[in-house]
């Protein structure tokens, strides 16, 4: 299966008053067509950067990045994010609160699609996350999980070829966080959709992605399979860092059911 995804030694920084701090650097990875990867890390290891730059919003500063055989980025390359035909949700949903379910999920659609077709399209969306009966519900008026829904629904309506999630479940409770992360795997299965995740949660990471990146301060530690993870670290920072993980991680599930 060819890739549709290459991050080929990237290089980002911020730029600061002495100079260029350095976030991410000599990053590679690949991600097949019909993939789900995740990027997994605590906070400030550059995940969300990565995201950010492969959405158009950061420059590389080094090596390159490209989408289906093309190149997007790259110290000499910029595409504008509207022309990558990638997707993006954000960790807040990012809703307008004016807006009802439909409306939202057909905000990016007006260029695309005639009146007819885009109602159609929102209709398709919203029966995909289940969310037909809250098609003339407001942000305001929907769970947490409902609104995580409308988000997936709207990103996922222009057909982008790459999906980027950026810490989707963080906001909701233990119970309906493991839920929401199978079924937006199911979701992206059903989709045909390529799709990346951040996240610092191991647990959404393992339920949802077929390649996983263990990240640590800006460098990848290492890009593979859940299972090569758990059975074949590569050192000792990424055999601890799950072991860890998952420690804490059942201590909060536990504290969170009042065990």
């Amino acid at each position: 299966m060819a890739d549709l995804l290459e991050l080929d030694r990237i290089h980002l920084a911020y730029d600061t008053p002495r100079g260029p701090k350095p976030v991410v650097d000599e990053l590679s990875l690949t991600l097949p067509s019909g993939h789900i990867g995740c990027l997994l890390g605590q906070s400030g290891c550059g995940k969300t950067t990565i995201l950010r730059a492969i959405a158009g919003f950061e420059p590389v500063r080094g090596g390159h990045i490209a989408l289906d055989g093309n190149i997007i980025s790259s110290p000499d390359v910029q595409v504008a994010p509207e022309h990558r035909r990638v997707g993006m949700m954000f960790q807040d949903y990012a809703l307008f609160p004016h807006l009802t379910a439909a409306q939202n999920v057909a905000f990016g659609l007006r260029k695309l699609m005639k009146k007819a077709e885009r109602a159609e399209r929102v209709q398709e969306m919203l029966a995909l996350v289940g969310l037909e009966a809250a098609a003339d519900s407001y942000p305001h008026e929907m769970s947490g999980g409902q609104q995580q829904r409308v988000a997936l629904a709207r990103a996922l309506a222009p057909s982008p070829d790459l999906l980027l999630l950026d810490e989707p479940f963080s906001n909701l409770d233990v119970d309906t966080r493991e839920r929401l992360a199978f079924e937006v795997r199911e979701i992206l299965i059903t989709t045909g959709h390529t799709a990346i995740l951040v996240t610092h949660n191991q647990a959404e990471a393992f339920a949802i992605a077929d390649r996983i990146g263990v990240m640590n301060k800006g460098h990848m530690v290492q890009w593979d399979t859940p299972y090569n993870l758990h059975h074949h670290p590569v050192n000792d920072f990424v055999r601890d860092f799950i072991r860890r993980e998952a420690l804490v991680e059942q201590r909060e599930q536990a504290y969170a059911r009042g065990r």
